[in-house]
């Protein structure tokens, strides 16, 4: 994730991990367009990472957080605005990465003569996150993949909205459907609970639309709205791997082609990731993700 409040940089490391790597893909969980990025700087880098990296970087893009946002001088838009913008930040990288000069002045971006005059060497396949159905339609329209969180209740009529936008829009096929897991191991449950349990400030869903930028605050909020159980529900959390493959094959069952899997085991993350690579991963293999 890129953020104001996280200590890393992500496109900085993204170039590191291209380069350490041969076939790993490349890309953001998410990227948005507002203060911090115009969406011509947005194309710009993409590009760049083609270039560095062809076929391997993916831009996943979404309406952004007051988290990032507002500390870096952003006046936080309406949810209403938080689209329109993305979609026309969209607009703006499309038509960038096709070739084009753009001059436009707002609603709110503005462009002089703005031209890509090194384009990639493909056209970075696009991921945009949306967790309503109005974003989901701008994400079938402008998108090649939906970016949401799995919930059985609301997430069906988000991927349909989707794809009747991608649909009435004429795009051949469905696209990639991505979503995002929150996971912990640990030897103990209860470790692997304790490591996770930060997260519970980003799971109120009005924190990805309202003014909240003050961590502490979003935390302590999240604790209030938030039992552990339902936590619990939400995130793969678990000592025993089985566990952790028995989720993963729920979330496919949901409806997922891509699973990006956000390793939060602070208890022992390098651990935790030998695990997923001898245990949980080779138990996936052969399913559909």
């Amino acid at each position: 994730m890129v953020g104001a409040r996280r200590v890393g940089h992500t496109w900085v490391w993204l170039g590191a991990a291209g380069h350490a790597t041969q076939r790993v893909p490349l890309g953001t969980g998410v990227t948005p367009a507002g203060a911090r990025y115009h969406p011509g700087l947005i194309a710009q880098a993409w590009a760049t990472l083609d270039r560095l990296f062809p076929g391997r970087p993916f831009l996943g893009i979404g309406s952004g957080e007051a988290l990032n946002e507002v500390p870096v001088g952003d006046e936080w838009p309406s949810p209403q605005d938080q689209i329109a913008r993305m979609e026309q930040a969209l607009s703006m990288i499309d038509r960038l990465w096709n070739g084009e000069t753009i001059t436009e002045h707002g609603p709110y971006f503005r462009a002089k003569d703005l031209k890509l005059h090194t384009l990639p060497h493909r056209r970075p396949p696009i991921w945009v996150s949306a967790f309503g159905p109005q974003a989901a339609e701008v994400a079938g329209r402008w998108g090649d993949g939906l970016w949401t969180l799995p919930d059985p209740e609301s997430t069906p009529e988000v991927i349909e909205a989707y794809r009747d936008a991608r649909r009435a829009a004429g795009k051949e096929g469905d696209g990639e459907i991505v979503f995002q897991a929150l996971w912990s191991w640990a030897e103990t449950d209860e470790a692997a609970f304790e490591a996770a349990r930060k997260w519970k400030g980003a799971q109120p869903e009005d924190h990805y639309t309202r003014d909240w930028h003050k961590p502490q605050a979003m935390y302590e909020h999240g604790e209030q709205e938030m039992s552990d159980e339902e936590f619990a529900e939400n995130a793969i959390v678990g000592s025993d791997p089985r566990r952790h493959v028995e989720r993963l094959r729920e979330l496919e069952q949901l409806g997922a082609t891509v699973i990006v899997l956000q390793n939060n085991s602070g208890a022992g993350p390098l651990r935790a990731i030998e695990v997923y690579g001898q245990e949980v991963l080779p138990a996936l293999r052969g399913a559909h993700v």
